[in-house]
């Protein structure tokens, strides 16, 4: 029960489901890529691209259910050498896909009356957006022998130092109090009641960092230098004008999230500094007691207990939602508990394939630990409804990715808080809401900082460990402000954070403060309009993986290219904040 169940998968690696589908990708990717050399010349657009798209559909099908199952085994263990072994074999397939993609590109690119041709075919019109935005990509593509040769180097370089950095963090371990404890662990006492205990495992925490860090500095170098090299070949000005059009997102409307962000960061900083002089400490926050609980809440959930608030609470918002919810338990969906070997954080993974998800969490029964379930759900809620729509129209981007699960996360707090029989219980609540949001909009903005600024800095040098520990604390203190004591901040969080370490997704970090302050403006639409905007919200996540950001967002009449909208949802944790100042008057030491 505490683990997933990956059954609806395969059996195991020597499930012969599994072997066949293991041929079954290398024949269909040797079937597309022979197709696709016929096709230089052929201008029956029409067909052509009608054939490639089904093919890549056939594609998709199968390697979604074998590359998932590897993923998630390591994910679990990461020191699963027969997952490794056939994570290798099949990514030698990577480059025969970069090339049959890129000749997608190119033939569509090369194509003279793309609307009429998408017109004429109702499964292409079905599929007019992916279509249209593969022509944007055409115009970023180098020669597709050289996108090969891409492929094959990053196997080598930024896909190789991603799994040393899950590998490195998953199995690193410190003696802790007479125990050997992971980093994981180690990090989950920085909410512990105990402020000697939440000291001392900071202090384990940065020496965990300090026997790693090396490797990290040179896993981290490879990534971003690759990355530069690759954003250059291609064309884009900087890797971030990458990552917006990969996001489907305009620079409009990250400037005027970014804008409004440092905006409030005043805001925060009154919070953490009415923390520090709570807990007594003078000089701001030390990043020790960043998640230093408040008020008085023994309560811990079991995996039962936990469901059942869940299912409860879930059933406010819409059935549909529960039912999600309650599959997901009955099937096993869920890998509960941290333990050496798996890795860090929470995460799900929708299984397009088999109209499934599977969620990983490090489970230890705290109410926030019952919100992050919620919040991961929320992603399986989001593959569910997407899974209506057809597989290569399923693909939704990183900003709307956290839009589901966000307002789960949200439904689940104010459920909490409705719930709570005291004022001791209410504040510490509040105070855990404000956590997660100091995280996501002050903590994400120095992330934001420290990646903009490394991509920077990797174009002229190679910054030692020493460098990006500084390059961190810069970050934090550009972020923090004085909320936090500069004397204990957190040098090693470019280690511990594997969005960092993708040669793929670069600047994964503003979207997690976009989907907070977009499902805030959504969850107040649902609160004024009930359930007639269920169908809406439904609507929206189904169309995420076929429309860009702001067409999405104003299927909901959201207009996100305005600073207002991202300003009102910053009052509403505004208000929070004032409510917090104003109920720990007293309470200062």
């Amino acid at each position: 029960m505490s683990t997933w169940n990956l059954n609806a998968l395969y059996l195991g690696f020597d499930d012969p489901n599994f072997t066949n589908d293991v041929e079954k990708f290398k024949e269909t990717v040797e079937k597309a890529l022979a197709y696709s050399h016929t096709i230089d010349d052929n201008d029956n657009y029409r067909d052509v691209l009608y054939n490639l798209l089904k093919l890549f559909e056939e594609l998709e099908l199968v390697a979604g259910k074998v590359f998932a199952y590897i993923s998630l085994n390591l994910s679990s263990d990461t020191g699963n050498v027969t997952a490794q072994n056939y994570r290798v074999q099949l990514q030698q397939y990577s480059a025969k896909i970069t090339l049959l993609n890129s000749k997608l590109l190119k033939y569509v690119a090369q194509i003279p009356n793309l609307d009429d041709v998408i017109n004429s075919d109702e499964f292409l019109k079905a599929h007019s957006f992916i279509i249209r935005e593969q022509k944007e990509f055409a115009k970023h593509q180098m020669e597709p022998e050289l996108e090969v040769l891409a492929t094959r180097m990053s196997q080598n370089g930024s896909s190789l130092f991603n799994q040393m950095q899950r590998y490195l963090t998953s199995t690193a371990e410190i003696e802790f109090r007479g125990k050997l404890l992971s980093l994981s662990e180690i990090r989950n006492l920085a909410s512990d009641s105990d402020p000697e205990i939440r000291k001392q495992a900071y202090e384990a925490e940065l020496q965990i960092y300090k026997k790693i860090e090396d490797a990290m500095s040179f896993a981290i170098n490879g990534i971003k230098g690759e990355v530069n090299t690759l954003t250059e070949m291609r064309g884009f000005e900087n890797v971030l004008e990458e990552a917006l059009l990969k996001s489907r997102l305009k620079k409009e409307t990250l400037d005027s999230l970014l804008e409004a962000m440092r905006d409030y960061l005043p805001e925060f900083r009154k919070y953490l500094r009415r923390k520090a002089e709570i807990l007594g400490h003078q000089n701001g926050l030390p990043w020790y007691d960043l998640f230093a609980p408040m008020g008085a809440s023994s309560t811990k959930y079991s995996i039962e207990e936990a469901q059942e608030f869940i299912l409860n609470n879930f059933a406010t918002f819409s059935e549909d939602l529960r039912n999600l919810a309650k599959r997901a338990f009955e099937e096993e969906w869920i890998d509960y508990f941290p333990r050496k070997g798996k890795v860090g954080g929470a995460f799900c993974n929708n299984l397009r394939a088999i109209k499934q998800s599977r969620i990983l969490t490090n489970f230890t029964g705290s109410i926030g630990d019952v919100v992050t379930l919620a919040h991961e759900l929320g992603h399986a809620y989001h593959g569910d409804q997407i899974f209506n729509e057809s597989i290569l129209n399923s693909a939704y981007t990183m900003p709307v990715a956290e839009t589901a699960s966000t307002l789960c996360e949200t439904i689940a707090k104010k459920a909490a808080f409705k719930a709570a029989t005291n004022d001791d219980e209410k504040l510490h609540i509040l105070e855990t809401e404000l956590q997660d949001s100091t995280q996501v909009i002050v903590d994400i903005y120095s992330r934001y900082l420290f990646e903009s600024n490394l991509f920077e800095a990797r174009k002229s040098s190679i910054p030692n460990a020493k460098r990006l520990n500084e390059m961190m604390l810069e970050s934090q203190k550009e972020a923090y402000g004085d909320g936090l004591d500069p004397e204990y901040l957190n040098s090693g969080m470019w280690i511990c954070k594997s969005h960092y370490y993708s040669g793929y997704l670069s600047f994964y970090n503003f979207p997690y403060a976009f989907g907070l302050l977009f499902a805030k403006g959504i969850y107040a639409k649902f609160l004024e309009q009930g359930q007639k905007f269920v169908a809406q919200v439904n609507k929206l996540l189904r169309l995420t993986g076929q429309m860009t950001v702001e067409d999405a967002a104003k299927t909901v009449g959201i207009d996100v290219t305005d600073p207002t909208f991202w300003r009102n949802g910053l009052e509403v944790i505004k208000e929070d904040i004032s409510y917090f100042l104003k109920i720990t008057e007293d309470k200062v030491k």
